[in-house]
């Protein structure tokens, strides 16, 4: 199963979200891999903290741009993460470098190719992208199966929800007709507020696919980024571990 998380604002929660729901599923011996095609990289300081990455997804890409008669395999882009069945192809700055280059060139399949070669070494895959609908974006919506947006309760967000269906709409129509919306994840919720009950409210009254349990506000979660442990290994009966985990169990059904 290959899964995005994909939401073009910026502070949603996507490489909290990509990360946990990944290390949950290896936490239950799922083989997993996690793409980090965000140059911001911080799904990468989340699962390998400060230890050099190596090459990663930019060497990946980099290598489309010119031909070799030996091209590396793409298992060659990705490293171990400390923890058991978790994989990584680390990202790094310089994914923004290349960016024009790979869409002036219209590489938009290949990493649809790559993560099909790995398809009998996971069974797991998890994309975390960019706060934006570009190249990178565009690539792991058309490599991938499952679409999970993260959704912060805001009236911004909502706005900006339908634009986001839109996008995906046009990839399935003319690049991925498999892919499916798997459903929105309401991040920081804050339960005794009444913003973000009447904001959900309205989404599930659209019928909108919001996914069960939402994931509370917690300052539990910084510790967890400062510590670059998920949370299923740096607290697994606090209430957000047991939220990632009913929520991965309830994709997983």
């Amino acid at each position: 199963m290959r899964r995005v998380v994909f939401n073009q604002k910026g502070g949603v929660g996507k490489s909290t979200i990509t990360c946990n729901l990944a290390a949950v599923a290896a936490s239950q011996g799922q083989r997993t891999l996690v793409v980090d095609l965000d140059p911001q990289a911080n799904s990468t300081r989340y699962l390998i903290g400060d230890a050099d990455p190596g090459a990663g997804a930019a060497e990946f890409f980099g290598t489309t741009l010119s031909f070799a008669m030996r091209a590396p395999k793409t298992a060659e882009y990705i490293v171990e993460t400390p923890f058991e069945n978790l994989h990584l192809m680390p990202s790094s700055g310089a994914l923004e470098e290349l960016h024009g280059k790979l869409e002036s060139r219209y590489k938009i399949y290949k990493l649809r190719d790559a993560l099909a070669e790995l398809a009998s070494s996971y069974d797991e895959i998890w994309i975390d992208t960019p706060p934006a609908l570009n190249f990178y974006t565009r690539s792991a919506l058309i490599a991938a199966e499952r679409c999970l947006i993260p959704f912060d309760c805001d009236d911004f967000s909502r706005h900006a929800l339908y634009g986001l269906l839109e996008s995906v709409k046009e990839i399935q129509a003319d690049h991925n007709a498999g892919l499916e919306v798997e459903g929105i994840v309401v991040n920081q919720f804050q339960p005794r507020a009444s913003l973000p009950q009447r904001v959900v409210a309205e989404l599930i009254a659209e019928g909108l696919p919001v996914l069960q349990p939402y994931l509370s506000a917690s300052v539990k979660m910084k510790e967890s980024h400062e510590a670059a442990l998920p949370m299923v290994h740096l607290d697994a009966r606090h209430k957000l571990s047991q939220e990632f985990l009913a929520l991965y169990q309830g994709l997983a059904a």
